[in-house]
């Protein structure tokens, strides 16, 4: 059954959290998925499960209710109670997609993230008519709010536009927010400057008072620049790196829209964060992963077929400056500088 308790969805930091494996049998690894849970809760981020990020075309429905039952136990015990989980739930199908939806949301999901299969991209990356529909019957039959993930990357090339994207704001009040990781600021801006509005709220209410539409973006590398046009942060794999840094760009960019004397380091920040999103994600998720395996003693390798970072790719990732530089900000910031 879906909880009772309200979470309500925020601006700020999300990370898609990484689904663990054990080495031999790729079962889920859920002490190392815990962990990384309340690691990043303790610095402020909140998670998001199944998604890209997590593997989610290499997860069962089962593991998928596994991993929400499990980070909400996590995180409760931790005494994270008002953190609230997004949980991908995007498949082949809107029949599927919907039947996920429902099954996150009786394992303890308070919000699902939905993508749209590129499988059949060549019929519809096209065709507005199909991809509208798609999201808005997902969103009218689904009972957690949901969120529109834009990653033509992921999509095979699926990439909705501005127009799109606001339609569906304005018509489906069950819709709670984007995440752009096409990286498209100008598509952001034009989204915030209806959303972000004053008046959205009130012409447009949620059908959750406590989701209201937020815009976020999927790299880390606009963060200080979207926040000045009313956007709302970033669901960004980096933060699973470096979860103190990020979520410190995003204190500072909303800090230095009120006080300018904050601007300064926000944009010193930004760049150290920018040339390591940049570099780190070049790496996908197996360099991800490599680098919570030398940070802090879990990652392991995705599972098959995707391959593991070759010895060489890896060594160059941890030894690059960009990665260096981010490592040193957030030894720093999480208090743990030697």
């Amino acid at each position: 059954m879906a909880s009772s308790i309200v979470r309500p969805l925020q601006p700020g930091i999300y990370a898609p959290i990484p689904t663990f494996f054990a080495p031999e049998t790729e079962d889920l690894d859920l002490q190392s998925f815990s962990s990384h849970v309340i690691r990043l809760a303790k610095a402020g981020v909140r998670p998001l499960l199944s998604g890209s990020m997590g593997e989610a075309h290499h997860l069962s429905h089962g593991e998928r209710v596994t991993l929400i039952k499990t980070a909400r136990r996590a995180l409760d015990d931790a005494g994270f109670t008002s953190f609230p989980i997004i949980a991908g739930t995007g498949a082949g199908s809107t029949r599927e997609t919907i039947q996920l939806s429902i099954e996150a949301a009786e394992a303890g999901a308070d919000y699902a993230i939905v993508i749209c299969s590129g499988y059949f991209a060549g019929v519809l990356a096209g065709n507005k008519k199909a991809l509208k529909a798609f999201w808005s019957e997902v969103a009218e039959k689904s009972p957690i709010p949901i969120i529109i993930y834009n990653y033509p990357g992921a999509s095979g090339g699926i990439d909705l536009d501005s127009d799109l994207i606001t339609e569906l704001a304005t018509e489906s009040p069950n819709i709670a927010g984007v995440k752009l990781t096409c990286g498209n600021v100008g598509k952001l801006t034009r989204i915030t400057a209806t959303v972000s509005d004053p008046s959205f709220a009130t012409l447009h209410p949620r059908k959750n008072p406590y989701a209201p539409f937020l815009v976020l973006g999927g790299f880390t590398d606009f963060i200080l620049p979207s926040a000045f046009v009313d956007a709302h942060g970033a669901i960004t794999g980096l933060a699973n790196v470096a979860p103190y840094a990020v979520a410190r760009l995003f204190e500072l960019s909303e800090k230095s829209r009120r006080d300018l004397s904050f601007l300064p380091e926000a944009q010193r920040l930004q760049g150290i964060i920018a040339r390591a999103d940049f570099t780190i994600a070049k790496t996908s998720i197996a360099g991800t992963k490599f680098l919570l395996e030398k940070l802090y003693g879990y990652g392991g390798n995705p599972r098959k077929p995707l391959p593991p970072i070759e010895a060489d790719a890896a060594a160059a990732l941890w030894e690059h400056p960009h990665t260096a530089e981010l490592v040193r900000l957030e030894r720093e910031l999480s208090g743990k500088l030697q």
